[in-house]
């Protein structure tokens, strides 16, 4: 009676382990490519054309500030802060000023953001993108709430903004952010010397319609450096 011979393999079973572990892995990396194609989803209109890189998702500008001198004196822009704005420490060099406003709905904020000579992009671009970072509260986009108007303070060109609904935020190419509803976005861009200058008032709509007259005030001011 012959017998049957066994062999033990151990490079062939450690080789379908190595498989079975490959698999897994691959299978991970899938799961995480099709989440964040659904974060991709909630992102808000690109930047404009000469618009400088966000740097994502909220983290630092990914290029230099302004260079040195630019948007001062000659090439700059001023203006009167309203009475009651609190000023704040500007947090990246893109911002020229920074105010906190107190109101019945809560703390706003109104940046005035300035780029370098060229940059920034053009206002209606600009405007649309705003726009693009509220939507209503059946989600869809804000439609009439949206609103432009082209003025002059002086010889300066301004396109004002005032947008309202349910705001998601997001920058570029980066993802919405939690959902604030009933807040207001009063803006302005102002055509300086070199390049626009952007007046951006956002917060809760209670506190911005309470300080709407103390924004215009600030627009109205606005005055060339010397």
């Amino acid at each position: 009676m012959s017998k049957r011979l066994e062999f033990h393999d151990p490079l062939g079973a450690s080789m379908r382990s190595h498989r079975v572990t490959v698999i897994a892995v691959l299978l991970a990396v899938l799961a995480v490519v099709h989440g964040g194609a659904g974060t991709a989803g909630a992102q808000t209109r690109p930047l404009p054309p000469g618009h400088p890189s966000t740097g994502g998702s909220g983290g630092s500008p990914s290029i230099p500030g302004p260079p040195p001198g630019s948007g001062a004196q000659g090439q700059g822009l001023t203006w009167k802060v309203p009475a009651g704005w609190t000023e704040e420490a500007p947090t990246s060099s893109m911002r020229r000023a920074q105010y906190r406003i107190q109101g019945p709905g809560g703390l706003a904020e109104c940046v005035v953001f300035y780029f370098g000579p060229g940059q920034g992009g053009d206002a209606q671009a600009n405007a649309a993108r705003w726009a693009s970072q509220f939507h209503r509260a059946d989600g869809g986009p804000v439609g009439d709430a949206f609103k432009t108007r082209e003025t002059k303070v002086g010889d300066i060109p301004v396109v004002l903004v005032e947008v309202a609904g349910t705001y998601v935020g997001g920058m570029g190419s980066g993802p919405s952010g939690a959902e604030r509803p009933n807040y207001m976005l009063l803006g302005a861009i102002a055509q300086g010397p070199d390049a626009n200058w952007f007046f951006r008032a956002t917060g809760p709509r209670a506190t911005l319609e309470a300080q709407r007259a103390a924004f215009d005030g600030l627009i109205r001011s606005i005055k060339r450096g010397q």
